[in-house]
């Protein structure tokens, strides 16, 4: 059993029979009443953001959840496929379990959150920066580097991202996936 003081950014906490992850919290301490925990709180299956406040010191009940690596494998009606890298396992997820799916490529790493109560899936995400192709952009400007101008850029997967206006088709490049801002050149 824990409590409020084992809270802890990315925990996962069962509350009314629903998953949150800690996005944040904090205490507030005043002199004449008893100390409150604060938490901002994300839906990992119903995707609502809740804030929650408790007396310093009660039970809340964390949920143990275990990081697995998957391989991405395509996409059909009955979601993103993808593949366990140990034991050769199929499963398949809905997009909105995927915090990035316009970024997955055939044979990219996913990391896949399981809860070890139920031995479900409970979300996916994908490694923070990725290097993806250009497959379409206008012609980009020799030199124009002093600004910070940009450009929309179709990349290999279909998505758009903006680009520095020196960026051109062809090139390979690094994108936060957390963000979907680009983030440099990478020489091949």
């Amino acid at each position: 059993m824990a409590t409020t003081s084992d809270i802890s950014r990315g925990m996962i906490l069962k509350l009314d029979n629903n998953l949150y992850s800690v996005v944040e919290f904090g205490e507030n301490k005043t002199a004449r009443a008893a100390a409150k925990v604060w938490a901002k709180l994300k839906g990992v299956d119903n995707k609502r953001s809740i804030e929650k406040t408790w007396n310093s010191g009660e039970s809340i009940f964390p949920v143990r959840v275990e990081k697995k690596s998957f391989q991405y494998l395509y996409k059909d009606e009955t979601g993103y496929n993808l593949m366990n890298n140990e034991t050769f396992e199929q499963i398949a997820l809905a997009e909105e379990m995927i915090d990035a799916p316009q970024f997955l490529m055939d044979g990219s790493e996913v990391s896949v959150f399981i809860n070890t109560e139920t031995e479900l899936p409970i979300g996916a995400e994908l490694p923070e920066k990725i290097v993806v192709h250009i497959t379409y952009c206008e012609p980009g400007l020799r030199g124009d580097t002093a600004t910070r101008a940009l450009k929309a850029a179709t990349i290999e997967t279909g998505a758009t991202v903006m680009v520095p206006l020196f960026v051109d088709q062809g090139e390979a490049i690094r994108i936060n996936t957390k963000t979907g801002d680009y983030v440099e050149r990478v020489k091949e």
